[in-house]
């Protein structure tokens, strides 16, 4: 906590500021040291937080309302009334999706502005395949969870696309096929300057000081170019037209790919969704493309290089046998060319990139910036001498020193004063003019105007940090007690049904409840077993099913799928009518409706406070987190008293992704109604031979599924002791059949329970999720 204190009082020194990620889900148990971290690193001048835990966020409001709130992109903002589920957690600044279009964000950037909201986006760096904070992937693969900032990622690993009808691997760019390229906007800041976005967001996670100073550089200098443009006024009066020098130069584009690079997209800011935005060959540092083998010896390689070759630079050499990394040593120059020493076979035109560069390794980092300081200094005789310093912020301070003399010897020259006074050294500051009034004949030491220049140093710098060092924190109010849910000797069994045969067929099996996908409902798209069905009609689904809201739902604006959609889920929505829904936007909007709102897994609930925080802004019940453990599900039934659901079998939804995953197979026509690679079952197979179901809906947003299904109905008798009062069977991947079966099942699980507290046994070839082993 010192070095964060430290680190504080450095950037703001600097007119700077901080702010600390929180951006986990918490789990119970850790509200305390959560929230005792916020307050402790607050009190140590952090200004603000960005968080993904809805519980915290809402505590943090509540007991530190002076502390400002940024919703992470994790917490799954698209569309204007996140915005709303935003300001009632107390947030200042919004980072939205990076699944944004240009035409959205300028939309979201006007309702923010009307709500006194600051809008974030992502312009640099990794970009993940699924929706932030919807990936289990990592989670439930190796018990990583990205939700915690442990992702694993499974998504740069290899994969092989089959069509279940055929059985065969179907051809493809290359095998890594949810590995996207890198995000990079830095020639899209006049447009996002245009539209008001207020903060960009570059990854510098787990990266190096060379690649932050690298591209963060970059960033600013074509951001400063950008800011000079737009207050000049000339982007009022340029009819659309961006001057070619506010894009960067090759030369900054040089420096961005050789800080890191799989390749830049612009991705869905410009549109950029399909083939074109992914690096289906590799998913690490491509580097830069710095020439082709000329000519191969014995033990050597000779290079006609693009760029200057260094000591100690890893290239990579791309072969038809595949490619490896290797670091030059022993330069030679020869004609055409360069050549050093190598025991690997290449042949002679394969390609070499540069993955990192030696000579950037060394380059001098700016580490110290200093503030530029206007100064005014008075010198007179029979006066105490003085120094103003004065910073950009306005902060102003005066020490003072001895009173001037007469000369005894040699008197004062101003030019001595001024070259004395700029003398800052390792203080923050920096001379930027200085005003000097000076008697004639006054004689001084000079190590009495060096006391003078630290002394007004020292005081400007405790003069910026004042405001952060008079606070204080205060008793956190206290928490009204949780009226203790009684337990109720009962418990629904629902059932996630994807057209109107299973879904009737689960009621016959006994389930309590149906709940159906909008998607999939009456006029959307029947799914068996995942996939499209032209014979199953979406008419007959059992009376009172419970519409379930899909995970992404952009606002229908020109361009977007759901205007060309043309479908509208909300149109299922009605008052004191119960929806499930599964995103914070969703919540908002559906409780302002009156409707009896249930709120899914994939706004996770790993607390009670997430689960106390979504019921005071209107959600009747909760779908607990998957990466729940049995005592932590306890945890939460004990100190809520929410209506608490769990998926206990079924298949699991490892990601949303906005990219369509079937697009590997060739170029498409975008016509997702029609597309015929959707009417078969599809599945990604990994290393190690698991098969994950892959289903893209009809908007073109594709569907990961486990392979492995989940089963944990032996643990009914201690799930309902724990508090949970509805179970829900997943039949996406059923058919008829299989949801009478599993249904049948969980009834009878749940009777038992009810009844001898007894439990039925585990099926076979099924995972019981992180229900016994947690996450990580």
């Amino acid at each position: 906590m010192e070095s964060l204190a430290e680190a504080c009082d450095y950037a703001h020194v600097r007119g700077r500021r901080i702010y600390l990620t929180v951006n986990t889900v918490i789990l119970p148990g850790e509200r305390e040291a959560a929230l005792e971290l916020v307050r402790q690193a607050y009190r140590r001048g952090v200004d603000g937080f960005i968080m993904q835990d809805v519980g915290l966020a809402a505590e943090v409001h509540r007991t530190l309302p002076e502390a400002e709130i940024h919703i992470s992109t994790q917490m799954n903002t698209h569309n204007v009334a996140g915005l709303d589920a935003a300001v009632s957690l107390g947030a200042s600044r919004v980072t939205l999706a990076r699944e944004m279009a240009l035409s959205e964000v300028v939309n979201i950037c006007a309702e923010a502005a009307a709500r006194n909201l600051e809008v974030e986006i992502f312009a640099h760096g990794a970009l993940c395949v699924c929706y932030s904070g919807q990936c289990l992937m990592s989670s439930m693969i190796g018990g990583r969870s990205a939700n915690r900032g442990m992702c694993a990622q499974a998504c740069r690993l290899p994969y092989e696309l089959h069509n279940r009808a055929v059985r065969k691997d179907l051809p493809s760019p290359g095998e890594h096929l949810l590995s996207p390229k890198d995000l990079c906007l830095v020639n899209r800041l006049p447009e996002l300057a245009l539209c008001g976005v207020s903060s960009l967001k570059i990854e510098g996670r787990m990266k190096s000081p060379e690649y932050v100073s690298a591209v963060v550089g970059v960033y600013r200098s074509v951001l400063d170019r950008v800011l000079a443009w737009v207050e000049s006024g000339q982007a009022a009066s340029d009819d659309d037209v961006i001057p070619g020098e506010l894009r960067a130069t090759p030369e900054e584009m040089r420096v961005l790919e050789e800080a890191f690079s799989r390749g830049f997209t612009e991705g869905y800011l410009m549109g950029e969704d399909d083939n074109e935005m992914m690096s289906y060959g590799r998913p690490n540092n491509r580097g830069v493309f710095i020439g082709r083998v000329s000519s191969v010896g014995d033990g050597w390689v000779a290079v006609d290089p693009e760029e200057t070759l260094h000591e100690g630079d890893v290239l990579e050499f791309w072969t038809n046998r595949g490619h490896f990394a290797h670091t030059v040593s022993g330069i030679e120059a020869v004609r055409g060319g360069v050549r050093f020493a190598l025991d690997r076979r290449v042949g002679k035109g394969d390609r070499v990139f540069r993955v990192r560069s030696a000579e950037a390794q060394f380059v001098d980092v700016p580490f110290e910036p200093k503030v530029a300081v206007s100064g005014s200094v008075v010198i007179q005789l029979g006066q105490p001498i003085s120094l103003t310093l004065t910073a950009p912020s306005g902060a102003s301070v005066c020490a003072q020193g001895p009173v001037a003399e007469p000369a005894r010897t040699k008197a004062l020259l101003e030019e001595d004063v001024r070259d004395h006074i700029d003398r800052f050294g390792n203080t923050p500051f920096a001379l930027q003019n200085l005003e000097i009034q000076l008697d004639e004949g006054v004689g001084m030491g000079f190590s009495q105007i060096h006391k003078l220049r630290a002394a007004a140093a020292e005081q400007l710098e405790e003069a910026l940090l004042a405001d952060y060092r008079a606070r204080t924190l205060h008793r956190a109010p206290a928490k009204p007690p949780v009226p203790r849910r009684p337990r109720r000797n009962s418990c629904q069994v629902a059932v996630w049904a994807t057209n109107a045969a299973c879904a009737r067929a689960a009621k016959r099996a006994g389930a309590d409840a149906i709940y159906v996908p909008a998607l999939n409902y009456k006029r959307g798209e029947s799914l068996v077993a995942g996939q499209i069905s032209g014979t199953v009609a979406q008419t007959g689904y059992p009376k009172q099913a419970i519409i379930a809201m899909p995970v992404v739902d952009h606002d229908p604006l020109p361009g977007t799928r759901e205007e060309r959609l043309g479908f509208d889920a909300w149109k299922y929505v009605k008052a004191d009518k119960p929806v499930f829904v599964e995103n914070l936007s969703q919540l908002v909007r559906a409780h302002e409706m009156g409707a009896h709102v249930e709120v899914g897994p994939h706004v996770p609930v790993s607390n009670p406070l997430s689960a106390m925080a979504l019921a005071q802004m209107g959600a009747e019940r909760v779908w607990l987190s998957p990466e729940l453990t049995l005592g932590q599900i306890q945890q939460i039934g004990d100190e809520t008293d929410v209506e608490l659901g769990l998926f206990v079998s079924g298949a699991t939804e490892l990601m949303v992704t906005e990219h369509c995953m079937l697009m590997s197979q060739g170029p498409c026509n975008r016509d997702c109604s029609v597309c015929p690679r959707r009417k078969s079952p599809h599945y990604l197979k990994d290393r190690k031979g698991y098969e994950m179901p892959v289903v893209t809906d009809c908007t073109g947003r594709s569907h990961l599924y486990n392979a492995v299904p989940l089963d944990i109905l032996h643990a009914a008798p201690d799930l309902i002791a724990a508090g949970v009062s509805s179970f829900m069977v997943d039949a996406t991947m059923m058919n008829v059949e299989e949801t009478t079966k599993a249904t049948a099942r969980a009834v009878r699980a749940r009777d038992i329970a009810l009844k001898s507290g007894n439990a039925v046994g585990k099926t076979s070839d099924t995972t019981s999720g992180h229900l016994f082993r947690g996450i990580s």
